[in-house]
């Protein structure tokens, strides 16, 4: 079903639904059409810019999105820009978004106290994951004095909010150095300091392996690899197998450490992550904690929720399937 301007007022109630409801941040889902009632059209607000994202093929639900930002800019107070991302364009420019009112794109946002810099056009997707908020809320209540490791850390995000944590120290690794320079304009931001911060562009199998090798130790090592890739050094396949990205980590997680585990794989159900999860700990020496659920913004509200995922995320509530693990060392290092 491709969204129309019959669509509208799907897209009103919903977002009516949740601008009343945000005190910490200024970065939140408006509209998911994916499950209220428009696949392919999801509708952001990142401070002052209103972000309409089309999934579908290009020129598909193109009616709904003017009538959409028009009625955006009438009755959300601040948003001054909006932009529009053709996920499926063969036109990369459109792919990373085109402004169709407004000037600039927002710079930066916050959420609970921290400032995060953005380039919304950057790539297909944001610059900042909103699906991840309560992850870094959770980062920001545990990690004091910690040395934390975040993995695929695409803009950095979560290892910004283990600075504002109060973490000692805080590696951010990704494979595109473009994405890490934001994380390092995070950081500036927040007037976090520069040594308490380290920036490692490269590929994660190989980072991880030097970091085993020299017995390097973390009290919180964050994994959040994208669905699939490949480089000369590995594959990441989060629907087939997650275990072996996890070991790849846990030696380099504390005695008593957080091993922090995302698969945001759409079509690997929550049953099977969490029977992967606890065959991991079988083990005396890593337990399952919790799940952090994604944020109603994200997943919609029940009286707005019309449509599921095609896999079910249970016990998760979202495809985006957060969990916290509890790591113990036979040697008992910190």
């Amino acid at each position: 079903m491709i969204p129309t301007e019959q669509d509208f007022p799907k897209i009103q109630n919903a977002i009516q639904q949740r601008v009343s409801t945000f005190e910490n941040t200024d970065a939140f889902r408006l509209f998911n059409g994916f499950y209220e009632g428009a696949p392919g059209l999801v509708i952001d607000r990142f401070g002052e810019t209103l972000v309409l994202s089309n999934h579908n093929q290009p020129g598909y639900g193109t009616k709904i999105i003017p009538i959409t930002a028009e009625w955006a800019k009438l009755n959300l107070p601040g948003i001054q820009s909006v932009l529009v991302k053709e996920r499926q364009s063969p036109n990369k420019e459109m792919v990373d978004g085109l402004l169709i009112s407004g000037n600039a794109s927002a710079q930066s946002i916050h959420e609970f106290g921290v400032k995060y810099a953005l380039d919304l056009q950057i790539n297909q997707d944001a610059s900042f994951y909103l699906d991840t908020r309560n992850l870094r809320k959770w980062l920001l209540g545990h990690s004091h004095g910690l040395d934390v490791l975040n993995t695929f850390a695409y803009t950095g995000s979560l290892g910004v909010a283990a600075g504002m944590g109060g973490a000692s120290k805080v590696i951010q690794t990704d494979l595109n150095p473009t994405f890490l320079e934001i994380a390092k304009q995070s950081w500036r931001l927040n007037k976090l300091n520069p040594n308490n911060c380290q920036i490692i562009p490269g590929d994660y199998f190989r980072i991880t392996g030097r970091m085993r090798h020299s017995n390097q130790l973390f009290g919180v090592v964050i994994l959040d690899p994208p669905y699939f890739s490949t480089t000369g050094a590995g594959r990441v396949d989060l629907q087939g197998d997650i275990t072996r990205l996890v070991n790849k980590v846990r030696p380099l997680a504390a005695h008593q450490g957080w091993l922090v585990v995302i698969n945001n794989a759409l079509f690997v159900s929550g049953k099977s992550f969490m029977e992967a999860l606890t065959s991991l700990s079988e083990s005396p020496y890593l337990s399952f904690e919790e799940i952090i659920p994604i944020p109603p913004d994200v997943t919609g509200y029940p009286n707005t929720i019309v449509d599921a995922p095609p896999v079910d995320p249970a016990p998760f509530n979202h495809p985006t399937k957060i969990a916290i693990l509890k790591v113990f060392r036979k040697d008992k290092r910190k």
